[in-house]
Formats: structure tokens, sequence, C-alpha cells
């Protein structure tokens, strides 16, 4: 029983410092309550995710099956049926997983995305969700989603160029606010500049378009690099 204690000791160490840093993910305080986060003051924000994200792939006939990494709870990845497409979830995190076992009918992998257990063009597109922000090393991972991904990959990021950068910031500085102390925020400039480091040689186009704009805003989405969250597709052209 000692021995067994110790182990598990170990893990939730290696667990909870994944890329040799402490992770929200890896608490189940946060991951037991993800739901519900979205489900509340966030749900509006998801309205609008969606409809960039079904506008970027949902039109396109050559994504039937996908594959999402960094699914956690399934909130995008039972989604993604709505619009035609059949989604494969995989996350890092146990902790998510386990309340995703229990949302969600298709199947569900836990693995690292920096090394995917997957063979070359197993789908048709690799998909990540506001999770690509938290990759210590993004060409890497673009780089087996690439290979993976036969057709294209899709981004769904929170925005660097928006007004909730800075307040996330200040809510860290004090405390606040746990959940982006690691992430690393990206423009669609910024996230370009990645993809055109990792795909090297080869042929593709890149699609993107903005949306979390105020409610008040005559606007709410447009392809300006302005708002809270930027949908980005790379479709694969060789």
């Amino acid at each position: 029983m000692q021995l067994e204690q110790k182990s598990f000791s170990v893990l939730s160490e290696s667990l909870t410092n994944w890329q040799g840093r402490k992770e929200w993910f890896f608490n189940r305080e946060h991951t037991d309550t993800y739901e519900q986060w979205y489900e509340g003051r966030y749900k509006r924000a998801e309205v609008w995710q969606k409809k960039v994200m079904a506008q970027l792939l949902g039109s396109n006939p050559e994504i039937k099956e996908l594959l999402e990494f960094g699914c956690g709870t399934t909130r995008f990845t039972r989604w993604w049926e709505e619009i035609g497409i059949e989604a494969t979830g995989a996350d890092l995190s146990p902790f998510m997983l386990g309340q995703a076992v229990h949302l969600f009918e298709g199947d569900l992998v836990n693995a690292d995305s920096h090394f995917m257990p997957f063979k070359d063009h197993s789908f048709d597109a690799v998909a990540f969700i506001t999770t690509f922000e938290y990759y210590r090393d993004p060409v890497q991972v673009i780089k087996e989603a690439a290979r993976v991904g036969k057709k294209g990959i899709a981004f769904g990021m929170m925005n660097r160029n928006s007004p909730k950068f800075f307040r996330r910031r200040i809510q860290q500085a004090f405390g606040k606010n746990p959940f982006y102390v690691t992430a690393n925020f990206y423009t669609p400039q910024g996230l370009t500049h990645k993809i055109h480091e990792a795909l090297e040689g080869r042929e593709y186009t890149i699609e993107w378009t903005c949306t979390g704009l105020p409610k008040w805003f005559p606007l709410q989405q447009w392809s300006l690099p302005y708002g809270d969250f930027f949908g980005l597709y790379v479709h694969f052209k060789d």
C-alpha cells in the first residue's frame, strides 16, 4: 500500500507539472466545473465561436472526419456532428476525459499533441479549440497535425488583440485567474508565422475571421484582426 501511494504521488506530480510547469487542466477543482463555465457567462461567446468554425469547415465537403486535440470535456467535439463532421477527441488531461466520457459517445484518446498516436492522414482535418495556446512547442504540434490531418488544420484561438487579454494579465498579477498563467496568446498574424515555420515547403492557403467583439458593437464578426476570438483554417493544396 505504501508503494502504491508513493507511485500515485509521483504520477500526480508529473501530471501537475506537464511541460515542467503547473497547468490548470490537471486540477480537479477546475476540470469538474468546466462545463458549468460554458453554460454561464461564456454562453454567448460560445455561440459566435461555433458560427465562425462552422463557416470555416462546415461548408467544406472534404472534411468528413476530424480529430480535435485538447478536446477537454468535448464541448466542441460533440458539436461537430451538427455541421456534418464525425469527430474524435484527444486530450492529455485524464481529468478532462473523465468528464468527457460521460458526455460524448464517440472515440476519445488520452495523448500528448506533440506526439500524436495516429498514422499519417488518419483524419481529414485536425482541430484545436482554445487549447493551442498552451503548447510549449507549437511548431512541433503543427507538424504533427499536418502529418495526421490530410486536408487541413483548424484553429479556434483566444486573440491577443483584445481588451480581455490585458484584463486577464491584470487578474493574474493579483492571483485571481489561474486559467491563463501558462497560455501564450496569438494574433492571426502571429499564428500564421508559426504555421509558415512549421509547414515550410508545403502548399496551402490560410483563411481566418474574428469574433468576440463587444455586445454593443454593430458587427460581431469581421476580417480585421481584433476581437476576443479568431478562427483560422489551413487548407492543404499538395
